[in-house]
């Protein structure tokens, strides 16, 4: 559906369509026309047009998310393009700002804020080459550590040292960019463009480099940090991290699987759990926090009971959360505000149906994302679920991927869910019938694409249709058989796929070395 245009943001299409002469005649452009210029050559990917108007950027700020956002202008929001031709185009201009002398504008730019960008799966930009969030942080770190060799080879005037400017990034280390990263990072009080980390994630390194770069960023800055695949964190490491470094501000938490993976809790255990629940009590900010794949059994009242401010995003998929840890959950002041909850991987039916309910009911105010994935949740256990989810009118959101339904038992769920009024997106798994007879679940990676095909289509049609017909053909019903998209596994495949073999092939070493011993 095509988005209305101003007048204005008409004219601003037609004068930026011709690159060359808008570049010669940006000298001329009053000072609060730079915005809209700005919205538009993003929308026509006019790179160099991009560069000349960031390298001569007026204003004190410049903030990604906004000039791409939402506008009286033009109400598309272009945030979600992550077009490399643009992006690349913006930071280049950045640099050249700083190196622009004879500039016809006074410097006033103080902040850039890059952190509105948001990475999602279709992009909708003619080049349909993106730049996502890896990549916005090597070329970043590499442009600040040219600018510096740059600026001490030619001896910088004074109005040029005199530069200092904030760029708000969310940056995104894995061993393949660390080195580039932590050297920017180390010489930042040098360089006029000054990192500023809001956003942390890691993948794919080593401890004692996850250590030492952490500590080079401003931790008091932090918002969110998400050490997520391939980073060997456990439970002392974390204790280790929360005793040497202070997050004042983080409002975000996600910890790689297996943090906590101890099976029997010695005192020791237990004392190192007591600590880390306190000193994350100690982050008045902390809303949000996800620790999937632990074993947290009975022990989920230590860890949050702490907490002093309530969460609105929890994930403790896989945890092998007891009753008890649920009662808490569902009794706690978490409750009354959990926007995004994820059970998956518990035997919900079977084994804490009437507090899971009570959960759901007490969460039901705020709750607009949840997951049950692999949750065993079958044919007979439907209409509980219904009376469960009842309450929950806010809901957006709704994943339960690896259930034994059937078609028909999914057709009964959606005519309910086409009645809740906020609904958005369901991801529904491929019905029980559609496998051949005997399938057990949880279904492996091996059969899981092993169902017929054509019998899914004709049930993904009959569901469509239920949508349809109560009027929520917007809502999305999809069935992403390995998991939802996550953009910064997609960026860096290769190199987790490159780790994942190394990985094996190590392990199958210990154990021919072991094997070899025994004869």
């Amino acid at each position: 559906r095509a988005t209305m245009k101003s007048l204005q943001f008409i004219s601003a299409e037609a004068f930026v369509s011709n690159a060359e002469f808008a570049r010669k005649s940006l000298s001329s452009v009053v000072h609060n026309l730079f915005p809209l210029l700005f919205k538009a050559s993003y929308l026509l990917e006019q790179g160099e047009v991009i560069h000349d108007l960031v390298e001569n950027w007026p204003l004190v700020d410049f903030n990604l998310g906004k000039l791409l956002g939402a506008t009286v202008d033009y109400q598309e929001d272009l945030s979600h393009r992550t077009c490399s031709v643009c992006l690349e185009s913006c930071l280049t201009g950045l640099r050249d700002y700083v190196l622009n002398h004879p500039s016809p504008y006074v410097k006033r730019l103080k902040v850039v804020d890059l952190t509105g960008i948001k990475d999602v799966e279709v992009q909708f930009c003619e080049c349909k080459k993106t730049m996502g969030r890896w990549a916005r942080t090597q070329l970043l770190s590499k442009l600040c550590l040219e600018l510096l060799v740059y600026l001490q080879q030619t001896q910088c005037n004074t109005g040029t040292s005199e530069i200092s400017i904030d760029v708000l990034i969310d940056l995104f280390v894995t061993e393949r960019n660390y080195e580039l990263v932590a050297q920017a990072l180390l010489k930042k009080c040098d360089c006029p463009l000054k990192i500023c980390c809001v956003a942390f994630r890691f993948d794919n390194l080593a401890l004692q480099k996850f250590f030492y770069i952490i500590k080079l960023t401003d931790p008091s800055l932090l918002r969110k940090l998400e050490i997520v695949h391939n980073v060997r964190l456990e439970m002392e490491h974390l204790e280790m991290l929360f005793n040497s470094v202070h997050f004042p501000l983080l409002m975000s938490l996600t910890l790689p699987a297996r943090t906590f993976n101890v099976r029997r809790f010695t005192a020791t255990d237990e004392r190192m759990l007591t600590n880390i629940g306190e000193k994350m009590g100690e982050m008045l900010q902390l809303t949000e926090l996800s620790m999937p794949f632990s074993i947290l059994t009975g022990r989920i009242r230590k860890l949050l009971s702490p907490l002093k401010t309530p969460l609105k995003m929890l994930d403790v998929s896989n945890c092998s959360l007891n009753h008890a840890d649920i009662a808490y959950l569902a009794n706690s002041f978490h409750a009354n505000h959990l926007e995004a909850l994820d059970l998956s991987g518990h035997n919900i039916p079977d084994l804490y149906p009437s507090v899971f309910f009570k959960l759901l009911s007490n969460s039901s105010s705020a709750l607009r994302s949840l997951t049950l994935e692999d949750c065993n949740i079958q044919d007979t256990h439907v209409n509980m679920l219904i009376l469960g989810l009842s309450p929950c009118q806010k809901l957006q959101e709704f994943k339960f991927l690896g259930n034994p339904l059937s078609s028909q038992a999914l057709k009964h769920l959606f005519t309910f869910l086409s009645e809740l009024p906020m609904l958005k997106n369901v991801e529904f798994p491929v019905p029980r019938d559609c496998y051949p007879v005997g399938t057990t679940y949880p279904i492996d990676d091996a059969n899981l694409c092993r169902f017929d095909q054509q019998k899914y289509e004709r049930v993904t049609a009959d569901l469509n249709l239920i949508l349809l017909q109560a009027n929520k053909e917007d809502v999305k019903a999809s069935t992403p058989l390995f998991g939802s998209y996550d953009p910064a596994v997609q960026e860096t495949n290769n190199e987790l796929g490159a780790y994942l073999i190394k990985s094996f092939k190590e392990t199958l070493e210990k154990v021919t070395i072991s094997l070899n011993k025994m004869t």
